[in-house]
């Protein structure tokens, strides 16, 4: 079904929560919030801004509703969705009747809640239809903190399954435009909140463990030291204390990767059309594999160029401060023609991450023929930025500068 698609302007500023229950002070914000939540409550798919990437929503609770999300995006039914919620009183209509949350989340709710970490919760398929968590045992659920996001929910009054608002596979939109460029024509209403604070689809915790460790399935928004600190000071007193183990950093669960309870752990996400190499300058080579000189690297570039006949067009993700920016610039290549889009300063991840998405998408936009994407290092939201980059890159190549 071919849809005429809208693009309607929501200003976060007149929004507030005094209770659960959203103030609106612009009359067009509240126009269009209300367009949105009728499309939601016919079923239909609408996409709004969130704090981490634009999502395409529905009702999580009805099936066919849920199933408009799938044939929207593309996306494999084996790969689950996160549950929005509005409030803690909408958490509960999620829950099996009588689940009491654990300490341990309680402190992550304080502290996190609303915001980009989501948990996961044991899925009573009674209420939360298979279709949302891929007939596992536990849902994501997450509380979202953009004021569009959350005042959508609320007035619509039911839970939102909302994957990012891009086809199945494409680098997650952080702006309306995003959204519109990929899908216009296939929903009715895109909501237009400014671009996402954070950049990087939430942070995914599993806490249902019997050891009652964390564990990190997906990095994001809120970074592991975030967990371990709130952790450290609000649980001091259990022993054992709660680690936050990181899925393939401190632990590998081969049987979830194929079966996963949440999503982006199965798929290649993140690409744009064009090629992306990784250029890796700060992490050790797998074995078999070996450093090889920037000069190498660009020699490589210039016979591409060659082969091609015709300039190669290379755009260049990488920290504004990168000693491996002013050499690329500095080198003699009359072959190829570079577009940068810095990344932020090297000690700033979260400007990173706030900037990895654009990006991708500008410079696929902008009709290169490869992206090269620097390394940063993995700390903070540094994690969930080269986890989102190794998703996105088709090849790596260490490289000795």
């Amino acid at each position: 079904m071919a849809f005429t698609t809208e693009v309607l302007e929501c200003n976060p500023d007149s929004i507030s929560f005094p209770t659960d229950q959203p103030e609106i002070t612009s009359s067009e914000t509240q126009e269009a919030l209300h367009r949105a939540s009728e499309e939601l409550r016919a079923q239909r798919t609408v996409a709004f801004p969130t704090e981490t990437v634009y999502g395409l929503g529905a009702l999580a609770l009805e099936p066919a509703a849920a199933a408009k999300i799938f044939s929207t995006k593309g996306r494999p039914p084996d790969n689950p969705l996160i549950v929005h919620v509005s409030s803690r009183e909408m958490l509960q209509r999620v829950l099996p009747p009588g689940y009491a949350l654990s300490r341990t989340y309680e402190t992550l709710l304080k502290h996190f809640w609303p915001g980009p970490l989501t948990l996961l919760f044991p899925s009573d398929p009674s209420i939360v239809p298979p279709i949302i968590t891929a007939n596992q045992p536990a849902v994501a659920v997450r509380m979202p903190s953009h004021p569009v996001a959350r005042a959508l929910i609320a007035l619509t009054d039911a839970p939102i399954a909302a994957p990012s608002a891009n086809s199945s596979g494409k680098p997650s939109p952080t702006r309306a435009e995003h959204v519109y460029d990929d899908l216009q024509g296939k929903l009715g209403v895109i909501l237009d909140g400014g671009p996402c604070g954070v950049g990087l689809e939430s942070t995914v915790v599993d806490g249902l463990q019997e050891d009652g460790n964390l564990r990190v399935l997906r990095p994001g928004g809120v970074t592991v030291e975030d967990l371990e600190r709130v952790i450290r000071e609000d649980l001091s007193d259990v022993v054992p204390l709660p680690k936050v183990l990181v899925h393939r950093r401190d632990y590998r669960d081969e049987a979830m990767e194929q079966a996963p309870t949440t999503p982006g752990m199965k798929y290649r996400h993140y690409s744009p059309s064009v090629p992306v190499t990784l250029l890796c300058t700060q992490s050790q080579p797998p074995s078999g594999a070996a450093r090889t000189s920037l000069t190498a690297f660009l020699d490589t570039l210039q016979s591409d160029a060659r082969s091609l006949g015709k300039p190669l067009h290379v755009g260049v993700l990488a920290p504004s401060d990168s000693p491996l920016l002013e050499k690329l610039r500095a080198a003699p290549l009359p072959d190829v023609r570079w577009t940068e889009f810095p990344l932020g300063p090297l000690e700033e991840p979260a400007v990173s991450a706030h900037r990895l998405f654009d990006g991708l998408l500008s410079l696929d936009k902008a009709k290169v023929d490869l992206i090269l994407i620097e390394e940063i290092k993995e700390e903070r939201e540094g994690l969930a930025v080269m986890n989102r980059v190794r998703k996105a890159a088709g090849d790596s190549v260490w490289i000795d500068i």
